[in-house]
């Protein structure tokens, strides 16, 4: 569409502006664009915390027997075993699962959330807010969880040679003939075993309790984030109305998105737990299904089985969703700084009016 306008010379030059459905679609892409960036940036920069707590969680089932180890012990062993190689273990499949979650989770929260509320006005606010991220998070799972079980595994595998003495430990304690999964010297290697040995199953093993942990994740931490930020802006408008007071929103999404990221963090490791066991078992199959887990965790470990790995867990995901959100923010706010579609349009108008009142006139152009 354009509208004309008048230069010094009182030459009518026509204003193209952009129709409101190109312009939704580019903000879309955009939203995915950011998001893909900010979760790879987020996941790339927490991988060792992730390791941490992936090992944490999955050691009652690696070494069975001994006692479980703390967040220092586990650094400690970490370390003295793989040295600084064995933290950054699986880091490709976890960067590549999370560009692919970050694009869908951020793309689809808000074409989801003015969809709901379109639909449904009854369910606008916060269940908006959950609904677009479980969505997002949906559908993002069809490439995340695949990368989750091979970075999960890579996680727990450390170096070559400390994987060597555990498959030979393990496979001497089994009567069933069932043996560990071998050693993968990177990605592309870890998914071409796992399709060999178990075939699609075994790349998204796991899937339904991957999905039973983050849905609820997804959909908590947007919520979280939205109501963290509509709480600062009423206390701001309680204890300081007539300041002109201006937050950055890169500083804003860093701390929000950091509170939103630990509560939601915290509420579902127990699901993370039974996941990431089921996902890392392997050929020797421990648990048959995620009741069969939730039963087993029970009965052997008690409640604290189900939140084993919850401080590391939490310290991984503030920050990651700390610097996730700042990232987003970040590049709306530099990057996407383009005349909003209202912005434009209200200075076509002012360029109207003006010209009304000194008597010009001029032709619609279509």
């Amino acid at each position: 569409m354009a509208v004309p306008s008048s230069s010094k010379d009182g030459t009518q030059v026509p204003i193209y502006l952009p129709t409101d459905k190109s312009h939704n679609q580019f903000f879309v892409w955009r939203e995915f664009l950011w998001g893909a960036i900010a979760g790879g940036f987020g996941e790339g920069m927490m991988h060792p915390i992730d390791t941490i707590k992936t090992r944490i969680q999955s050691q009652a089932m690696i070494n069975e027997g001994q006692p479980p180890k703390t967040i220092l012990q586990m650094v400690r062993k970490v370390w003295a075993a793989d040295g600084l190689r064995g933290f950054y273990r699986g880091v490709t499949p976890g960067v590549t699962g999370s560009l692919a979650t970050g694009a869908t989770y951020f793309g689809m929260i808000e074409s989801t959330k003015k969809w709901v509320e379109e639909l449904h006005p009854n369910l606008g606010g916060h269940w908006a807010h959950f609904i677009a991220g479980g969505v997002g998070d949906t559908l993002g799972s069809f490439v995340y969880v695949p990368c989750e079980v091979m970075k999960q595994r890579m996680q727990v595998q450390g170096t070559k040679n400390s994987w060597s003495s555990i498959v030979m430990k393990e496979n001497a304690c089994q009567k069933s003939g069932a043996e560990m999964y071998g050693y993968y010297s990177g990605i592309f290697h870890a998914g071409c075993s796992i399709w060999k040995q178990h075939g699609l199953r075994g790349l998204y093993a796991g899937y339904w309790s991957t999905l039973a942990r983050d849905v609820p994740f997804a959909g908590l931490m947007v919520t979280f984030y939205e109501a963290l930020r509509d709480f600062t802006e009423y206390e701001k408008q309680s204890w300081l109305p007539n300041t002109d007071i201006h937050v950055n929103s890169s500083v804003e999404g860093l701390l929000l998105g950091g509170l939103a990221g630990g509560f939601s963090a915290y509420l579902t490791t127990p699901l993370d737990v039974i996941k990431t066991r089921l996902q890392v078992q392997g050929s020797i199959i421990r648990y048959n299904g995620w009741f069969d887990a939730i039963r087993r965790i029970w009965m052997i470990e008690g409640p604290k089985g189900f939140f084993r790995g919850s401080v590391p867990r939490i310290i991984w995901y503030v920050p990651a969703s700390a610097l996730t959100f700042m990232a987003v923010e970040f590049l709306r706010e530099n990057f996407g700084s383009g005349l909003d579609i209202n912005e434009v349009h209200e200075v076509a108008n002012l360029s109207i009016d003006k010209s009304q009142k000194t008597g010009s006139t001029f032709p619609e152009v279509a």
